[in-house]
């Protein structure tokens, strides 16, 4: 078992050989080399099945690298067991569906990392609806999730993942499925958390997620990075991607097909 070392990032990545979740004989990713300070806000692009979301549980520390090093918050993914629960719950994951479980109503979802960690006080109970009223998602806290809309089911499924305050957060394709009003908003609400929202003490998050088109994600001070075949590259800031002149950039910048202005 690795022990915690000192480190000035909070996802750092050597060598690292990803694997399919699903098929763990299948290599997605060769010789991932990443580094992600503190503070920073990241973009994964890469088009269907590059792996994209099996890179994030790498960066969760929820899957651990097939070959080489990956360490979160200075510890080795695969010491990521009960002895650095303070250091796995620093980190916050939010799955492309949601993964809410289907028997809870949408606030027991989001109260459930607090059933699991501490007695639900309360105060915890204060703590839920605050955030779902931050959310917007009072009027929805007695529904269990097959009678919510797919845009609030995603909203519960990141307020489930807010409710412990974590210091990292990493989102799998978090606008597929949106309507443009929860586009928007989500893509403000992500902004505030990077430069500190006031509900978590002012304190910038750490993000990171993953998309299959970077075009909504445009912004000078995000880092980019792109999956092109086993290949995992880091783009920099938004002038490293319209500087960049490969096919697979130019495939997650294009319009949709069928799009008209």
């Amino acid at each position: 078992m690795s022990e915690i070392v000192s480190s000035p990032f909070v996802i750092e990545m050597r060598g690292v050989q990803v694997a399919a979740m699903r098929d763990p004989s299948l290599t997605l990713l060769e010789d991932v080399n990443w580094s992600v300070s503190s503070g920073e806000f990241w973009v994964v692009a890469g088009p269907q099945h590059s792996g994209k979301s099996d890179l994030l549980l790498h960066a969760a520390g929820l899957m651990t690298p097939v070959a080489g090093n990956c360490r979160v918050f200075g510890c080795e993914t695969d010491a990521f067991g009960e002895a650095q629960l303070a250091d796995r719950l620093r980190v916050g994951f939010v799955f492309a569906d949601g993964k809410l479980f289907s028997q809870l109503t949408i606030a027991e979802n989001v109260a459930l990392p607090l059933r699991y960690q501490e007695n639900l006080t309360a105060a915890a109970d204060r703590a839920v609806d605050v955030l779902l009223e931050l959310l917007e998602l009072t009027p929805f806290a007695g529904a269990t999730p097959a009678n919510v809309a797919v845009n609030w089911r995603r909203r519960a499924a990141l307020a489930r993942a807010l409710i412990l305050q974590p210091e990292l957060l990493l989102l799998d394709n978090p606008l597929g499925g949106l309507d443009g009003r929860h586009r928007n908003w989500l893509l403000q609400f992500l902004d505030q958390l990077w430069h500190g929202h006031e509900h978590f003490g002012g304190r910038p998050m750490t993000l990171v997620v993953t998309t299959g088109d970077l075009r909504a994600w445009q912004n000078p001070r995000r880092k980019f990075a792109v999956l092109d075949g086993k290949t995992f590259s880091a783009l920099g800031s938004w002038a490293g991607v319209e500087a960049n002149r490969s096919h697979m950039v130019k495939e997650l910048l294009a319009e949709p097909a069928g799009t008209t202005n």
